[in-house]
């Protein structure tokens, strides 16, 4: 299915903006990296939700069955329908009716709650970084395809051209050898250079219909359909960028491994918890007692200290696992920037390179062009071979896919140079 917008925006031609916007709109990897952003968003709020009271209503009944003699162990009778001895001691009485409303209150004197806050943050963080990385990514990947069509296209136009004049000499190579001007060789020469440049069209189509559907299948199901895309390929490039000193700094990766990291200083804190006291408060009020009545109802509190004793060596080896992790990321990040200060400075120099082949391939576009037209004047009035003429056309459809080729990488240099930076 397409999406509403691709209806609308067929109107006109599309843009790289209304192709990436049509792209963040459909269903994607961008689609689980924000369902996965909701769902660590769920865990800062269930991480706060730890710190406030539990509270919870009990109910129960309780039958424990009396003693089948008629005198306990120690040799007290019991009366007949008496309900205050059982078989079971620990237990109250014969039967036992609860009805309480119960609050527990986990004082977190240790840190532990305190830590899972953090690693809930820190995993909303991290998700937010996942989604900056994959957004960015998908981006310059339909900037890449955007520009690929465009490519394919203008080849295909270019080879056309090209085809055109060379059919146009043939003809004429053909005419020329019928009134015996011209030599047999000189037409085969025409006929073999029409083939080839048609073999160049058929391939050129090819290229051009697998780049539209790459393109189209970022947000529709219908590749097959040719898209209507704005021809930008031409526009005058923007002047060479500047060298900035650390722009990559800006990369969300950076973001990624400060959240991971945060993350694992948190487990080691979590882990680290387990061996310190932890305090927890409860209250009881309701009825606890053998029989069902309004005026045995009471209320109880009481606090409960924990102190852990044998589990110390395994509880600090598991947080010291997580203060290496963290010491781990630490070291991939400054791999990490090495790597990402040579990717910017490759981009650059791609970027000033290709901008000079653009130059390079207009001259010879130009150059080409004269020469072809040249090439055919001395021909036809005899002053030179068709095989110049022949070669003039190769080269011309060379030029041309050079210069065309030359336009689609600044592009592609330049996005690949935003992602580098940053930005």
């Amino acid at each position: 299915m397409c999406p509403a917008g691709l209806l609308i925006a067929q109107t006109s031609p599309l843009t790289l903006d209304d192709c990436v916007r049509l792209a963040l709109k459909a269903p994607s990897l961008i689609t689980v990296a924000q369902q996965e952003r909701r769902i660590a968003d769920r865990g800062v709020s269930a991480a706060r939700s730890s710190f406030l009271p539990q509270a919870q209503l009990n109910n129960g009944f309780t039958y424990n069955s009396p003693p089948r003699t008629a005198s306990s162990p120690a040799g007290v009778s019991i009366e007949p329908g008496s309900t205050s001895v059982g078989s079971f001691v620990a237990l109250n009485g014969v039967r036992e009716y609860q009805s309480l409303a119960t609050t527990a209150w986990e004082l977190d004197i240790s840190g532990r709650l305190r830590a899972a806050l953090a690693r809930a943050r820190a995993d909303q963080q991290i998700a937010a970084a996942d989604l900056a990385i994959i957004e960015r990514d998908l981006k310059r990947a339909v900037t890449g395809a955007y520009y690929r069509v465009l490519l394919a296209r203008r080849l295909v136009a270019a080879n056309r051209d090209v085809l055109k004049e060379a059919e146009s000499f043939a003809d004429r190579t053909r005419t020329m050898f019928r009134s015996g001007e011209v030599a047999q060789a000189d037409v085969a020469k025409a006929e073999s250079q029409v083939a080839f440049l048609t073999q160049a069209v058929r391939v050129a189509e090819l290229d051009a219909q697998v780049a539209n559907s790459e393109l189209a299948s970022f947000w529709s199901a219908d590749v097959a359909t040719e898209l209507s895309l704005a021809d930008t390929l031409e526009s005058q490039p923007s002047p060479e960028p500047e060298q900035q000193v650390t722009p990559f700094l800006g990369r969300p990766e950076f973001r990624l491994f400060d959240a991971q990291k945060r993350g694992f200083e948190a487990d080691y804190r979590h882990q680290r918890s387990f061996l310190f006291p932890q305090l927890n408060f409860n209250f009881e009020y309701g009825i606890d007692s053998n029989r069902v009545a309004i005026r045995d109802r009471g209320q109880a509190a009481f606090f409960s200290l924990n102190i852990p004793v044998f589990d110390w060596f395994r509880t600090r080896s598991l947080a010291q696992q997580f203060r290496l992790r963290a010491d781990q990321i630490d070291t991939r990040k400054e791999i990490s920037g090495r790597e990402f200060s040579r990717d910017y400075q490759v981009a650059l120099a791609r970027v000033k390179s290709v901008f000079e082949q653009i130059r390079l391939a207009d001259t010879q576009v130009r150059t080409s062009d004269d020469n072809l037209r040249l090439s055919r004047i001395r021909y036809e009035g005899g002053e030179g071979p068709a095989l110049d003429v022949v070669a003039a056309q190769t080269q011309l459809a060379q030029a041309r896919t050079n210069y065309f080729t030359a336009l689609a990488n600044y592009a592609v240099a330049r996005a690949d140079l935003e992602v580098a930076a940053g930005r």
